[in-house]
């Protein structure tokens, strides 16, 4: 048996702490900081070229001045308690939300393409820690877009409420619900694994979210089938919370509980699948 030598721990005791379970604060810290690292890369991508900011900013612009002014005008649509561009910006807040998520998980065949993910997926980071970074990522991503739709619904006349409270909860439901779309992006990415084939099923998929949602026209208003629909819809959560927090004396129709909480439960399974998917990003 070899001697021990002065200050080296006996051998037993490193095999008992490798055997050891790791401190779960550790272990959250960890995987919180692995997180951060994936989704401070990809907001990386957009200070280097803010090109993006600027094409996006269009149709939240487009439907605020036009469809919202004119519907406004002509009360086409009924919006008890509330004049309709009201109603309509934080739909539209939403809108701008899903489309820039939904197409979030075009960086993904990028960077399999340029070799990254083979070295994503030989580091020690969580599968599920790389696909919740990217999905965060599109909440911080959707924030320009929200302050631009802020500012113009002030200009517009929007009754907004200032209240930090109420700003907090915006940034929140924006955040779950980009997170909720972008991790919907990572998974058709991850099983369709070609730019072209991505871009149009995302393309198919972004107008029925929105149309089959409260975002421009209250449920109340939609046939039956449509009513289903926009229920099992987490847009219609977002939508139904945004309108809520944002607007003054708005109120939510389903509570601000159900709508968070259906938001982190939709994120967290889509999270979890995209975690499990992750691997046949290289297959």
């Amino acid at each position: 048996m070899r001697p021990v030598k002065q200050g080296e721990p006996p051998s037993g005791s490193v095999e008992k702490a490798l055997k050891q379970p790791m401190n779960p604060l550790i272990t959250v810290s960890r995987f919180v900081y692995k997180t951060w690292v994936i989704a401070e890369l990809e907001i990386r991508k957009l200070r280097h070229d803010p090109t993006e900011l600027i094409t996006r900013a269009v149709q939240p612009v487009l439907w605020l001045l036009v469809f919202g002014q004119v519907f406004t005008r002509i009360h086409a649509i009924p919006t008890p308690g509330m004049s309709y561009i009201d109603f309509l910006a934080p739909g539209i807040l939403a809108q701008s939300v899903l489309f820039i998520a939904i197409f979030s998980g075009m960086s993904l065949i990028w960077e399999r393409d340029l070799g990254i993910i083979h070295k994503f997926l030989a580091s020690p980071t969580p599968r599920t820690a790389l696909a919740l970074g990217k999905a965060l990522s599109g909440g911080v991503r959707a924030l320009p877009q929200s302050i631009l739709v802020y500012v113009l619904a002030a200009i517009l006349g929007v009754k907004i409420d200032w209240n930090p409270l109420a700003l907090i909860g915006v940034l929140t439901a924006i955040l779950l619900g980009a997170a909720a779309f972008s991790a919907f992006s990572l998974i058709i990415a991850l099983l369709v694994k070609t730019r072209e084939r991505f871009m149009g099923i995302g393309q198919v998929l972004t107008m029925p979210f929105f149309f089959a949602s409260s975002a421009i026209y209250p449920i109340s208003i939609m046939p039956g089938w449509l009513k289903v629909i926009a229920h099992g819809n987490p847009l219609t959560y977002e939508v139904d919370a945004l309108r809520a927090l944002m607007l003054s004396g708005g109120t939510s129709s389903f509570g601000l509980a159900l709508d968070f909480g259906v938001l982190a439960l939709v994120t967290t399974v889509l999270v979890i699948i995209a975690g499990r998917l992750y691997p046949r990003a290289v297959t």
